[in-house]
């Protein structure tokens, strides 16, 4: 996996842009735990001074990537049990997020969500992973921010950045099982789609609870 997709950086600063680098590189192990990240080395690599280098290196301390010290940034990385606790959050969100939406209409979410299934079918036909997880991701977060809910909303703005870097990696996994793989993927989408129409709760917690349940099994086999 290269980069962010390009629609994820518009608007941002050159630190979170280097903090997406950055974070995609400790993720997907091009950076070792252990290992020490160099400001200087950062900043020639970027082409930058150290100050938006220092503000990336601050925002993946705040998540727990890297630890500062002295020396430069030691890379903590993210372990299997850190990634399974992520997806746990992710599951207690969006297990709230979707029964809440099971009381009043939505049908303009409806039509998004349905819309962006859309184009992640045409992702694969262009064989294009990046697009593909980034349209992944803002499925689940457009249902996240329609359930309206201020504190659920700040969790999740606390993790969609390492969210988003895991799916990069997992979607990669995904593409090489091949289209009957990925076909399987958007299938999952519209059960959820379709268990939201039912506004039926008991349905809503049975799909988000198997969809998650198959999530797991696929970060087992998809990170380093």
């Amino acid at each position: 996996m290269k980069s962010y997709p390009s629609a994820w950086l518009q608007g941002v600063s050159l630190g979170e842009t280097i903090a997406c680098e950055l974070r995609l590189q400790i993720i997907n192990g091009t950076f070792k735990p252990g290992e020490v990240i160099s400001e200087n080395r950062v900043a020639a690599d970027f082409g930058t001074s150290r100050s938006p280098v220092r503000e990336a290196l601050k925002t993946l301390s705040n998540e727990g990537l890297i630890r500062l010290e002295r020396m430069g940034a030691i890379v903590i990385g993210l372990s299997l049990q850190d990634v399974e606790e992520l997806y746990d959050v992710r599951y207690l969100i969006e297990s709230f997020a979707q029964q809440r939406l099971a009381a009043g209409s939505h049908s303009s979410l409806i039509n998004n969500l349905k819309q962006n299934i859309d184009k992640m079918e045409l992702s694969v036909k262009h064989n294009d992973i990046v697009e593909f997880s980034y349209l992944d991701f803002c499925f689940h977060e457009a249902i996240i921010v329609e359930a309206k809910h201020a504190r659920i909303l700040h969790l999740w703005k606390s993790i969609r950045h390492i969210v988003l870097t895991v799916m990069l990696i997992t979607t990669e996994e995904v593409f090489s099982e091949g289209e009957h793989k990925l076909i399987t993927v958007i299938d999952k989408h519209r059960v959820i789609v379709e268990a939201l129409e039912s506004k039926d709760v008991t349905v809503i917690q049975r799909v988000v609870r198997e969809y998650f349940a198959d999530s797991n099994k696929t970060l087992h086999s998809s990170l380093p």
